[in-house]
């Protein structure tokens, strides 16, 4: 499949007992695992590390589970992409639709639990890296909400929108992993509304929009609100990418692939009086969605606006759907709430996610409504 990093596969056992014994899970190539160095996808960053002295809490948590790790997997260049491709290891292979890309930047643990290979695969999501991996390779995939996963032990990215993830390809194993990650465990108060963005599903293309499930409230996301949600979110991310990797990359001049050296050095250009303007604004958006989603709701969405990009696609269909698809899913990550991508639909043998929003915090009773929900 491509999905691991070349000798990225081995065994370490579980720690414990408990909901995931007998599982397997993969790890990709932005978390510690002991003895192992954490490449981040690029061999120059690779190149200057040491081997991790101690596993992320994460995998700490999974081993503990009683889940087996089987190996790390690749990831898009220091978590820089929503497509699946690493200029220096390949594609890792979408077992759905081998002509298209899995999605990424969580793209070789998407394709670990798509092909079969792990029962379950740890990622990481700061604009989509989990949800549209999911939704290209017909996954459930898990963005938790902000804070609720300690991010020790992770290449830090943007971390004011990074968190790790998780994918499976079933609700119930799924809800086993995040519980387990979970240990911090808070009272689930019931969905009992549910609402579907009706915006959002005009960003999507017209067959996906056709196919997703409409439940509930039709209601408007963006409506009303004179603000780039996208511009706000390509800023503030560059604005923790100045601070996390910006030293890094000024002293080391890494070589990055084609397609994501320009990102890096239009995220290290955005200027200070830009990332004060948008600031305000992510409050604002913050706000909004937690008033629209107090505890006890979900929003439905499209995860991604289309089915798998092509492996072939030229560079005009890669960036109208990286602006539609960011402009999707940047929102929880502006507000810090988790989201659920499950798989609903196929459209010519493709796969295709529904994304549903929570309220901050309220992970596990989004991680109930999707073993009932009728979707």
């Amino acid at each position: 499949m491509s999905a691991f990093v070349p000798g990225g596969t081995f065994v370490i056992p579980p720690t414990g007992a408990g909901p995931l014994n007998g599982r397997t899970f993969a790890v990709k190539d932005l978390i510690d695992i002991a003895g192992h160095v954490t490449g981040g996808g690029n061999p120059d960053w690779a190149a200057a590390q040491q081997p991790a002295k101690h596993h992320a809490p994460v995998v700490e948590r999974m081993l503990a589970a009683g889940a087996t790790l089987i190996g790390k997997t690749i990831t898009d260049e220091l978590a820089f992409s929503l497509e699946g491709e690493n200029a220096h290891f390949g594609i890792p292979l979408n077992p759905r639709r081998p002509d298209r890309l899995p999605g990424g930047s969580s793209s070789g643990s998407a394709s670990a639990v798509a092909a079969s290979l792990a029962d379950l695969a740890l990622g990481t999501d700061t604009g989509g890296s989990v949800r549209v991996p999911a939704s290209f390779c017909g996954l459930f995939g898990y963005r938790p909400s902000h804070g609720r996963l300690p991010l020790d032990g992770v290449i830090p990215f943007a971390p004011s929108y990074d968190t790790v993830g998780l994918f499976a390809r079933d609700a119930d194993t799924l809800q086993r992993g995040a519980l387990a990650l979970l240990v911090d465990t808070a009272p689930a108060i019931p969905i009992t509304r549910v609402m579907w963005a009706s915006d959002a599903y005009a960003m999507a293309e017209p067959a996906v929009a056709a196919a997703l499930p409409r439940l509930g409230d039709a209601v408007r996301l963006y409506e009303g609100e004179d603000i780039d949600w996208l511009e706000a979110y390509r800023v503030l991310q560059a604005a923790d990418i100045q601070s996390s990797l910006g030293p890094w990359i000024a002293t080391a001049k890494p070589h990055f692939g084609d397609n994501i050296a320009p990102r890096f050095n239009d995220a290290l250009a955005v200027s200070e009086t830009e990332i004060k303007r948008y600031r305000p604004i992510r409050a604002a958006i913050k706000a909004k969605l937690e008033a629209m989603l107090p505890p006890g709701t979900v929003l439905l969405l499209p995860t991604a606006p289309g089915p798998a990009l092509k492996r072939d696609s030229d560079g005009a269909a890669r960036g109208d759907f990286y602006r539609r698809a960011l402009t999707l899913t940047s929102a929880a990550g502006h507000a810090g709430l988790p989201v659920l991508s499950i798989p609903v639909a196929e459209i010519d043998s493709c796969p295709i996610g529904l994304s549903l929003m929570g309220s901050a915090g309220q992970d596990e009773a989004l991680l109930d409504f999707a073993l009932v929900a009728p979707l």
